[in-house]
């Protein structure tokens, strides 16, 4: 199994949780972070982790977000979405968009 990183991240885009994972296995977009199934060993210390609570283990993914496992996997091999290792400012208005629904249609892939 792995963590998926759902769509709360979106226009957010905190970093605390890159900090604590210990095989480097997030990916940074222009506006979300997601995560590598590949790599991701299911430790879960990302979890409590994410101020803006968006990453769930697989199998606790909310029923809504569950098409974020597979977009996770996706854009995780995208060109450009690169590994991400160290922590950084949130996108600037980071927290006026934190617990805005319906914001998959502002992902920029």
């Amino acid at each position: 199994m792995t963590h998926v990183v759902t769509e709360n991240c979106i226009k957010c885009k905190f970093t605390d949780c890159v900090d604590v994972c210990p095989v480097d296995c997030f990916r940074e977009g222009p506006n979300m972070l997601v995560i590598d199934p590949d790599e991701c060993i299911d430790c879960a210390v990302c979890i409590p982790e994410c101020p803006a609570n968006a990453i769930f283990a697989e199998e606790d993914t909310p029923a809504d977000q569950l098409h974020f496992i597979k977009l996770n996997a996706e854009l995780a091999m995208a060109d450009g979405w690169k590994s991400i290792t160290k922590r950084k400012p949130a996108l600037p208005d980071a927290d006026a968009w934190n617990n805005k629904p319906g914001k998959l249609a502002d992902l920029i892939r």
